[in-house]
């Protein structure tokens, strides 16, 4: 489903001036600045409305976060619930993942989230999904050695090759499971994933982590979007 137009975008985004970045490959090399005390540098792909975002950043006010979300009306209210809580140690950029070495220099990341990415349905467009080799390998470069990638989905069969695509991008994967609240709620949830948890819905998580690799496995650019996702189902729309 598409998202709705928000009324007033560009009055809003106005308002929520100091959480944009506009010119993210400008900071390459530099993002520490914003904030250098920060023990760590975490980003996020695909923020949506930001609930996960706000709510990791207040729990870990000694970390820089940095939330990328490719839709401004999605973006615009994850921006708005941070400045609500007069966060100070997040940023946006409406951006592309296909970008990210152009906006991240080498290893200034320290940890990134991958939540409820669209899972691209369809041998044709595998390519896409955000745990695709290529995407991760992508990752590499800007994941400091021994950083992290925190991926969770839904999406059953998305998962399942998703663990197969960690181990060829030089990634160790580790803390999989395939029901994360079975034993009880576990860290901070997206709106989407509470919606669908709540349905009964298992939630997959794992963690892969950056090993050194010699030679480096070969970048080919990724271009970007060309097209909208496939349409979900209104029920199934990931809003984090």
């Amino acid at each position: 489903m598409r998202m709705r137009k928000k009324p007033n975008l560009s009055l809003r985004m106005e308002r929520c001036e100091e959480l944009l970045i506009r010119d993210p490959a400008a900071m390459r090399g530099r993002w520490r600045e914003l904030r250098p005390a920060a023990r760590e540098v975490r980003l996020e792909i695909g923020c949506g409305k930001g609930r996960f975002s706000a709510e990791t950043a207040e729990k870990n006010p000694d970390v820089l976060y940095i939330a990328l979300e490719r839709v401004p009306d999605a973006m615009i209210v994850a921006m708005e619930r941070c400045q609500a809580r007069n966060l100070t140690n997040i940023f946006f950029i409406d951006g592309d993942a296909a970008l990210l070495r152009d906006y991240f220099a080498p290893e200034e990341i320290d940890l990134l989230y991958i939540n409820f990415c669209d899972p691209w349905p369809g041998v044709k467009h595998a390519r896409r999904r955000l745990t695709h080799e290529q995407f991760l390998i992508l990752y590499r470069g800007i994941l400091r050695e021994g950083g992290q990638i925190h991926f969770k989905s839904d999406n059953h069969d998305l998962f399942e090759w998703s663990l197969f695509q960690f181990p060829k991008a030089g990634f160790a994967l580790s803390e999989v499971t395939r029901d994360l609240h079975g034993g009880g709620i576990w860290g901070v949830m997206t709106d989407y994933e509470e919606k669908f948890h709540l349905m009964g819905t298992p939630i997959n998580r794992c963690v892969g982590t950056k090993l050194s690799m010699y030679p480096e496995p070969e970048f080919k650019p990724i271009a970007g979007p060309t097209s909208r996702p496939a349409e979900r189902d209104p029920a199934e729309t990931p809003q984090s």
